[in-house]
């Protein structure tokens, strides 16, 4: 398959990676299986994993001399270790290189001021479902950014998943509430799901398999068919029947669903707002 002009961009001139943890080892796999060279890849982490390791067998450069120049430059750091760590790669600040930061809740003004005045910097959004090339990022760019820029950086976050372009920073808070932490919540309502199973009579490894093979699918479902989740959930619920009743409470308007999620996504956006 040949490669993209932004890919061939990278392979030339370099791309680096600060901080390798989950995240960062998810996209870096996207990005080789992409078809970015490791030989291209230079790495800082001061923990890496067996994996990081073998990949310098192939020619990846972990925690030596970066390039001068490099197109790319991924900031997958913690946002409380970012005004430690963004020293490493100050010196690329100011020049071509872009920066793309996936630290929530810091901002594109706080990410220049760590990397350099006049750097051209990418804020994003992705979501553990990354590790399995099904994430979703959010990204928005700053003054600096090219058109050219910000596509780069979507070609390289759409290798491990979607991802949507937003209007204004202001946007990136909800967006950190609802997909950046929304997969914790998928993982709970299995957790609550299991639970409920298991107190009906259910063995709670046959509770747990249901719970995660019927979250699991029902998100496929969703995200696959041409129905609305409304339409989807109407498809379901025969008047009068087990779903019906079981959406009375989960629908309810004073202690349902709905306004559970309002007050949960409103919790975490705070949070995200308190964290910039």
């Amino acid at each position: 398959m040949d490669k993209s002009p932004q890919i061939k961009q990278i392979n030339a001139s370099g791309l680096v990676l600060l901080g390798c943890g989950k995240m960062g080892s998810a996209m870096l796999q996207g990005w080789l299986d992409a078809g970015v060279l490791p030989a291209s890849v230079s790495v800082i982490d001061p923990y890496p994993s067996k994996w990081l390791n073998g990949l310098v067998d192939h020619g990846l450069s972990l925690n030596k001399k970066l390039p001068s120049n490099p197109a790319v430059c991924i900031l997958a750091v913690k946002p409380q270790m970012m005004g430690d760590a963004t020293p490493q790669v100050v010196a690329l600040g100011g020049g071509e290189t872009v920066f793309v930061s996936i630290a929530a809740g810091t901002t594109l003004a706080a990410l220049e001021s760590f990397v350099g005045a006049g750097s051209r910097v990418v804020r994003a959004m992705p979501n553990t479902p990354a590790a399995i090339g099904r994430g979703i990022t959010a990204l928005i760019p700053n003054s600096h950014c090219s058109a050219g820029n910000l596509g780069m950086a979507q070609e390289l976050l759409q290798a491990v998943g979607q991802t949507v372009i937003l209007e204004e920073e202001a946007q990136m808070d909800a967006v950190t509430a609802v997909s950046g932490s929304g997969p914790a919540y998928v993982f709970h309502l299995i957790e609550a799901l299991a639970q409920a199973g298991a107190a009906q009579g259910l063995p709670e490894e046959l509770a747990m398999q249901l719970a995660k093979a019927t979250v699991g699918g029902a998100g496929q479902l969703a995200e696959d068919s041409h129905d609305s989740p409304s339409q989807l959930r109407i498809n379901v619920t025969s008047p009068n029947g087990t779903t019906a009743a079981a959406l009375d409470v989960l629908m309810s308007e004073e202690d349902g669903l709905r306004p559970l999620l309002s007050r949960t996504v409103a919790a975490a956006r705070k949070r995200s707002e308190e964290l910039g």
